[in-house]
């Protein structure tokens, strides 16, 4: 499950030289609902540093060089360990600031992936999948272990960030809901039951989700907005949505912009730039990868195949 860890950006880092954690994305200037993803560039060595209270469920991803970390409650006793690639960090009591330490032990750049998963939606998830009362919810701490699904979520919304893809939005909101579930599912302090749907959407239903998505490709759409079109929860929309599709809401999403900016190739002699805004990417070069990804051309080599083939 395991995938390829985010690029560096384009700029230079020089971490041997950073003093504090380098802030370089934040979900924030998109405002995902529900989660925020921040991605850190982390010294090689940190003294005194004073990890903020968030309200929330924090999990923090690892990438790059093993660190010998030294973490303490205010004026508590210090704890040692060794974290590597992939190994997370799981808080359900975020609210309480504490003291952090280490020292890098490779040449290998250490960057971290902070999530917030808002408390309230644990809650309400737990209300709405699982056995028991949200009020007595209860998350286990963990702290350097590895766990491929949460790794997958982690790594695949560090590229939507890096990506700033408009559909981004519908990944987020579906991977808030996954990690909830899954963190009641494996990280309570008393196992919970989920309670899994035993049937799908119509062919009406998945009919009007297409539609009212391609009407509103070049808008921000999000998944409890498709989910209201027919009039289920976003958690059991997107299980709902797989199970009758074999595609999560993000795939559909990102399939229908693909199919928009190639009838719009065939059809019109409109601009790249302005097919990718009309198709809800973010940019032109946002299109050109996902169109490559999709279908192994790039746009401008597609809209010239097809001009040959109309010409023959």
């Amino acid at each position: 499950m395991s995938m390829q860890s985010p690029q560096v950006p384009p700029q230079a880092v020089e971490h041997d030289r950073l003093t504090a954690p380098l802030l370089y994305l934040s979900s924030e200037e998109v405002g995902w609902e529900g989660l925020v993803a921040q991605a850190f560039h982390e010294p090689v060595q940190l003294e005194g540093w004073m990890a903020p209270a968030i309200p929330d469920i924090s999990l923090i991803l690892f990438a790059g060089g093993a660190m010998r970390m030294e973490q303490r409650p205010i004026n508590g006793a210090w704890r040692t360990q060794y974290i590597h690639q992939e190994e997370l960090i799981l808080r359900p009591d975020a609210d309480i600031p504490y003291e952090v330490r280490w020292q890098g032990l490779s040449a290998t750049p250490t960057r971290t992936l902070h999530l917030q998963l808002s408390a309230q939606l644990l809650a309400r998830t737990a209300a709405e999948v699982a056995d028991g009362d949200p009020a007595h919810l209860s998350l286990v701490a963990r702290s350097g272990f590895k766990d491929p699904l949460l790794t997958q979520i982690g790594l695949t919304l560090w590229q939507e960030l890096e990506q700033c893809s408009p559909a981004g939005t519908v990944y987020a909101q579906t991977a808030a809901q996954l990690l909830a579930v899954h963190l009641l599912r494996h990280y309570t302090a008393a196992q919970k039951t989920i309670k899994e749907p035993k049937y799908g959407l119509t062919d009406r239903q998945i009919g009007r989700v297409r539609d009212y998505i391609q009407a509103h490709l070049d808008q921000d759409l999000s998944l409890e907005a498709l989910a209201q079109q027919v009039g289920f929860s976003p958690y059991h929309f997107a299980r709902l949505f797989r199970r009758t599709t074999g595609e999560s809401p993000h795939q559909f999403v990102v399939r229908q912009q693909i199919e928009q900016a190639q009838r719009l190739f065939k059809e019109t002699t409109m601009p790249l730039a302005q097919v990718a805004l009309a198709c809800g990417f973010a940019n032109q070069s946002h299109l050109t990868r996902a169109f490559k990804r999709y279908l192994g051309l790039t746009p401008r080599a597609f809209r010239q195949e097809h001009t040959l083939r109309a010409d023959l």
